[in-house]
Formats: C-alpha cells, sequence, structure tokens
C-alpha cells in the first residue's frame, strides 16, 4: 500500500511537472511570436518609412527639375528678350542721365540672366550627373562661394565613383543644403569639405571656423516646420542608411556624414 501511494506520489509530481513544462513551453512560444510580430511590424513599418521618403525624395527633386526647366525654357527665353528689346535702344540718342539708366539696366539684366541659369543648374543637377558627386560639389563651392568672404576649399578622394546616381543625387543635396546654411548663419571665413572613401564606407566632412547647430539642436529641430531643410537632410540620411553628426570646439566645427555606398572602385 505504501510502495502505491510513493508511486501516485511520482506520477502526480511528474504529471505537475509536465504540466509546468507545458506552460513554460507555452508561454516561450507565444513570447517569441509575440516578438516576431513585433520585428515584423517594426520592419513593415520602417519599409513604409523609407517608401515615404524615398517617393517624398523623388517627388522633390521632379519638382526642382520642372522648376528648372521652367526657369532655363521661360523666364530665361523672357529676360533674353527684354535683353534684346533693351538692347536695340540706341544709347547715343538718350542725354546722360537715360544712357546712364540704360547701362545699368543692361547690368542689372545680365546679372539677372546668369543669376537664372545658375539657379537652374543647381536645381537641375546636370554637372553631377555627367561628371559625378565630387565635380558638382566642387563646382557648387566654387560658384556660391565666389565673391563672399568666405576661403572654400575641398579635398574630396578621386577613389570614388558609383553608378547609383540616386544616392549621389541625395548626397549632393545634402551637401548643398549644409553648404548654404554655413553661408547664411555659420559668420565663417574658413570652409573645407573633404571626403574619404574606405571599402564601401564614405565619410563626407564639412569643417568651418564659425557657428553651427549641436547634435541635440539638430535632432530637436530636424522635425520642426522652420527646420524644414534639416528635415530634408534627416530624409536623405534615412535613404541612404548612414549617419550624421554635428560637432563643435575651440579647433572649430565640423559635419560628419556616414553613408555606405557600392562603389565602382
Amino acid at each position: 500500500m505504501t510502495s502505491d501511494i510513493k508511486y501516485l506520489v511520482i506520477i502526480g509530481i511528474a504529471v505537475m511537472l509536465l504540466m509546468v513544462i507545458s506552460i513554460l513551453f507555452a508561454v516561450i512560444i507565444n513570447q517569441r511570436k509575440k516578438n516576431q510580430h513585433r520585428t515584423a511590424m517594426e520592419k513593415l513599418r520602417e519599409q513604409q518609412q523609407n517608401q515615404l521618403i524615398e517617393a517624398a525624395v523623388r517627388s522633390e527633386e521632379q519638382e526642382r527639375h520642372r522648376i528648372a526647366e521652367t526657369l532655363h525654357d521661360e523666364v530665361g527665353a523672357i529676360l533674353s528678350s527684354a535683353k534684346l528689346h533693351l538692347l536695340g535702344i540706341k544709347a547715343d540718342v538718350l542725354d546722360d542721365r537715360d544712357q546712364k539708366l540704360h547701362e545699368k539696366g543692361r547690368e542689372l539684366l545680365n546679372d539677372v540672366i546668369q543669376k537664372v541659369r545658375g539657379i537652374s543648374h543647381n536645381l537641375h543637377s546636370n554637372i553631377l550627373k555627367e561628371f559625378g558627386l565630387n565635380e558638382a560639389i566642387r563646382h557648387f563651392v566654387r560658384k556660391v562661394t565666389e565673391g563672399s568672404i568666405l576661403n572654400a576649399s575641398t579635398n574630396l578622394d578621386d577613389n570614388y565613383a558609383t553608378e547609383n546616381s540616386e544616392n549621389d543625387i541625395s548626397m549632393y543635396r545634402m551637401v548643398q543644403e549644409l553648404i548654404n546654411n554655413t553661408l547664411k548663419y555659420a559668420n565663417a571665413t574658413e570652409f573645407l569639405i573633404s571626403s574619404v572613401l574606405t571599402g564601401n564606407e564614405l565619410d563626407l566632412v564639412i569643417f568651418h571656423n564659425g557657428d553651427g547647430l549641436t547634435q541635440v539642436q539638430f535632432e530637436e529641430l530636424r522635425y520642426q516646420k522652420e527646420g524644414l531643410g534639416l528635415k530634408n537632410i534627416q530624409n536623405r540620411i534615412i535613404l541612404l542608411k548612414g549617419s550624421i553628426y554635428f560637432t563643435g570646439g575651440d579647433e572649430g566645427y565640423r559635419i560628419n556624414i556616414h553613408v555606405p555606398v557600392k562603389s565602382n572602385q
């Protein structure tokens, strides 16, 4: 009888252990399924976010091209026609005052025509498509700093070359925005943009001796309405699966852009 009781106790303990193990196993399986579902949802959200960003970036680029073509084909043509009409006025029949006004009008019109062409080229990024990212950056730096107090230079890794034009456009637009911000707000007199290609990693560094955002300020401003340019930079960084860091100190101000690339090196 005693042995029967022991046997029943052992059976009972075994059943309870099996039940506990079964419950634990069910909890683990359920948790694993939840984790898998959570991971799948996060991936889906990330994919949707990337698709939205990609659509926004492409839409922005298409709008840039449309504006560039309008400036070149329509506004440029009207300005050129106005210049021809102005040149058709014989300056020698005008008095001294009107001759000076005529000459000043020609100078202003020529200046506007050149600026419209420059804006059109910057929006259309033809140099980028024809000569690549490095030459496009060099050209842009020369154009925007010409005649300014900013002593600008470039030191770009010529080993970098890629057939992914969309990625190059995103990097170029980021550089444009950051350089424009430097010219507007940094009060800098020295400026350098450099790049280094290491394997399939490209590091772009913008350095100047002026003022700039901290990383915390960038994180706060990038989603605000006033920080539309910063939001565009953030969107392109997400699209490129890269990173951007803002650091400042006594030695100068640095913006580090790190992007994984598929180079033709």
